[in-house]
C-alpha cells in the first residue's frame, strides 16, 4: 500500500500547488456570461490573473472587492455589495462566483449571511443573475478543491431540486479541473456519436478556447449556461471525472436523484474502453466505426511505445487526481514511478496512486527525490529543476506559461493516450544517449584471475 508522507517543511521552496480561489475561479469561468469575484485584497487577485493570462493568453474576466486596512479590520460586507452592484450595473452577468480567500476566511467573515442580506435587500437590481459563494481560503486544499467547491455551490444554489422528468438522451458530464479545452471537446463529440446530449459544467471548452468574438465582451462568451444548470436534473445520467468532483456528483444525486458513474481517469485503454461500454449501455447503439478505429490507432501505438517507456524512470508532482492519471499511465507502459509529489493530503485517490510514497510537499521535493529518474513530469515551474537535474521535462497541468497551445493538447480516452504515448516517447527518443563500449561490452578489461591466466584459452 502506497504510504503517504506528510509534509515537514516550514516553507514551501518552489511552490507547486495553486490555491482553491483560483480553482474556484477557473470554474466560474467555464459557465456562459459569468463574472468570477475574489472576496479579498486586490493583490490576491492580481496574482491569480497573471497565472491565468499566462497560462490561456487570453483576456480573462476576474474582478476583486479590493479590501483595504480598514475593511479588513472592519468587515468586508459593505465592499462585497458594492462589487456586485457595480458589475452588476456595468457588465450584467448571468452568474457572479465569489471566491472568498484567506483575508476574509481568517477574519471568520459571514460571507453566507453578508450575500443572503444582499440578495434580499438588493433583489430588484439584481433581478437575472445569480450570485454563487464558495468558501475558499487560500490556506487550505489547492486547485482542484477550489474547482470541486464551485461546482457544489452551483449546483446547491442554481439547480432545481425534486423529481423531474428524464430526457432519455441527456447526459450530466462533471469533468475534473484537469481536463484541458481540448479534452472537454474531444468528451462531447464522443458522447454526441452515440446519439447522446451532454451537458458540461464546468466548459472551459465554450469559454477559453481561444476564439475571437465578434464583439468585446466584459464577461465569459461561452460555457455552461445557467438554464443547464438549473434544469440539470432532468437528465438520464451523471458522468464523473475525478475523484475530487464526487462530493457534487453526490450532491446533485441528493437533490434530484440522478445516478452518477465515477471515472477516476480517462487515460488508457481500459479506462477508454469502460467509458465507451457505459455511453453504450446508456445510448443503447454500438461504438461507432469512428470511436473504434481509435481504439485500433491506440492498441498499435501501444505496440509501437512500449519499447522506450520499459524500464524508465518517471518523477511527477501534481495534483492528486491528475498524479493518478499521470501515474496509472506511465506504470501501464511499464515504466516506474520513481518519485510522487503532490499538493495536499486531502484526497483519497492518494491511496490509489501506483507508486511507493507519495510526498506532500513542493517542487524541491521533486528536485531532490526526482535526481536519477528519466523524465520529470509537472508545470512549468518545474523547469529549473529539470535543467539543474539534466533531466527533460514534460509540462502537465497549470500553469503551462513558457509553450503555446497547452489548452488543446488532448490527454483522455483513445485518442488522448494515443497522442501521449507519442509525446513521451519522442522526449526519450529527443533524449537519448549513445551507448559507449564500455557499457556495450563491459567485461572487455574484466580482470582475469590468476589460475586463469596460464589456461590456453586466457592466452587465446
Amino acid at each position: 500500500m502506497v504510504r503517504i508522507l506528510p509534509q515537514t517543511k516550514a516553507a514551501a521552496v518552489n511552490p507547486l500547488k495553486s490555491s482553491q480561489p483560483l480553482g474556484a475561479a477557473l470554474a466560474f469561468l467555464g459557465v456562459d456570461g459569468a463574472m468570477p469575484l475574489f472576496h479579498g485584497s486586490q493583490g490576491c487577485t492580481s496574482f491569480a490573473l497573471v497565472l491565468f493570462v499566462r497560462h490561456f493568453k487570453e483576456a480573462i474576466p476576474l474582478q476583486t472587492t479590493a479590501m483595504d486596512e480598514v475593511a479588513t479590520i472592519l468587515g468586508g460586507a459593505d465592499h462585497l455589495e458594492e462589487a456586485i452592484l457595480n458589475l452588476k450595473a456595468r457588465t450584467n452577468p448571468t452568474l457572479i462566483g465569489i471566491c472568498t480567500t484567506a483575508l476574509v476566511e481568517t477574519r471568520g467573515e459571514d460571507c453566507a449571511g453578508d450575500i443572503a442580506s444582499i440578495r434580499l435587500k438588493r433583489r430588484e437590481e439584481l433581478a437575472g443573475t445569480e450570485v454563487v459563494l464558495a468558501n475558499t481560503p487560500d490556506f487550505d486544499g489547492a486547485i482542484e478543491e477550489g474547482w470541486a467547491k464551485a461546482v457544489t455551490a452551483m449546483i446547491e444554489r442554481i439547480t432545481r431540486p425534486g423529481e423531474q422528468a428524464r430526457q432519455s438522451k441527456k447526459i450530466v458530464i462533471l469533468p475534473g479541473w484537469n481536463l484541458t479545452v481540448a479534452d472537454i471537446e474531444h468528451l462531447r463529440e464522443m458522447v454526441e456519436s452515440f446519439g447522446l446530449k451532454p451537458v458540461i459544467l464546468p466548459d472551459v471548452s465554450g469559454s477559453l478556447d481561444g476564439t475571437v468574438p465578434d464583439r468585446w465582451v466584459t464577461t465569459t462568451y461561452g460555457g455552461t449556461s445557467v438554464e443547464d444548470i438549473r434544469e440539470l436534473g432532468t437528465a438520464e445520467q451523471c458522468i464523473v471525472i475525478g475523484e475530487h468532483m464526487r462530493r457534487p456528483a453526490e450532491l446533485l444525486q441528493r437533490l434530484t436523484g440522478v445516478p452518477y458513474v465515477l471515472f477516476r481517469s480517462l487515460t488508457g485503454l481500459k479506462d477508454a474502453d469502460r467509458f465507451v461500454s457505459l455511453l453504450s449501455a446508456v445510448s443503447g447503439a454500438a461504438a461507432p466505426a469512428g470511436v473504434r478505429r481509435r481504439r485500433a490507432q491506440l492498441q498499435d501505438a501501444l505496440l509501437d511505445g512500449h519499447f522506450h517507456f520499459g524500464g524508465k524512470k518517471i518523477a511527477i508532482a501534481a495534483e492528486p487526481d491528475q498524479l493518478y492519471q499521470l501515474a496509472s499511465f506511465f506504470i501501464g507502459m511499464g515504466s516506474e514511478i520513481a518519485a510522487a509529489v503532490t499538493s495536499t493530503d486531502m484526497s483519497k485517490i492518494l491511496e490509489e496512486v501506483p507508486a511507493q510514497s507519495v510526498q506532500i510537499g513542493d517542487l524541491g521535493d521533486l528536485e531532490a527525490l526526482g535526481a536519477g529518474a528519466d523524465l520529470l513530469v509537472t508545470h512549468s515551474h518545474g523547469r529549473q529543476a529539470a535543467q539543474r537535474l539534466g533531466i527533460p521535462l514534460m509540462r502537465v497541468g497549470f500553469p503551462i506559461f513558457d509553450r503555446l497551445g497547452s489548452q488543446h493538447k488532448l490527454t483522455i480516452l483513445y485518442q488522448g493516450t494515443r497522442d501521449l504515448i507519442f509525446e513521451v516517447a519522442s522526449i526519450f527518443e529527443a533524449n537519448r544517449h549513445a551507448p559507449t563500449p564500455k557499457a556495450l561490452d563491459p567485461l572487455r578489461k574484466r580482470e582475469i584471475p590468476d589460475e586463469l591466466r596460464s589456461s590456453p584459452l586466457a592466452r587465446h
